[in-house]
């Protein structure tokens, strides 16, 4: 009867170490493709960019990586916003900023192209600009679970003709499967 036990107890230890990651892990993970074709309205640019980030275990930070490329204007600043998919909402998160369009941001957008990593905090969480939202300052309890729930994005602005935003991606949750084909697609795109 021990011995059926011990069986049991390592079986069942065996089948937890293999169903691999939890799905909270999965949670954790985030992404946005950002295009012209987001944009409201629509901007007709060829430009192209990536948001990837990850919440850490205990929900205190978002560790990220911005890249953008091809854009037909000078880059001005980079944010998440709140609002669902086709709306416009406010800036949360500066990603990064310019000395003609200073913000609460560490990193200085480049003009036309970038790719830097970043870790975002309860301190770099402002409060938004539009009163009906109810997003306060220091609320990153907040922006992660509405970032979960499919409400914010990930916009790089440029000067002149796309203040409003060159580009932009709506931020989803991604699976393991998912994060492996992203993988994969990032390593065929610098092999080229």
């Amino acid at each position: 009867m021990k011995r059926l036990r011990i069986f049991i107890l390592v079986m069942a230890a065996f089948s937890l170490t293999a169903a691999g990651p939890s799905g909270h892990d999965d949670e954790r993970r985030l992404r946005a493709d950002l295009t012209g074709l987001e944009e409201v309205p629509v901007v007709n640019t060829v430009a192209t960019g990536k948001f990837r980030a990850r919440i850490s275990p205990d929900e205190q930070s978002i560790e990220y990586r911005l890249s953008y490329s091809g854009l037909q204007g000078t880059v001005s600043q980079a944010h998440i916003h709140i609002a669902q998919l086709s709306v416009n909402g406010s800036i949360v998160i500066w990603l990064c900023q310019t000395a003609t369009n200073p913000g609460p941001a560490t990193h200085t957008c480049n003009p036309g192209s970038d790719d830097f990593t970043g870790t975002i905090t309860a301190a770099d969480v402002i409060a938004g600009s539009t009163a009906s939202q109810q997003l306060n300052a220091k609320d990153l309890t907040s922006v992660i679970a509405l970032i979960r729930a499919g409400a914010a994005y990930a916009n790089v602005h440029t000067t002149p003709n796309s203040t409003g935003g060159e580009i932009r991606g709506q931020i989803e949750v991604i699976d393991q499967d998912d994060n492996r084909h992203d993988d994969d697609r990032d390593n065929k795109d610098r092999r080229h």
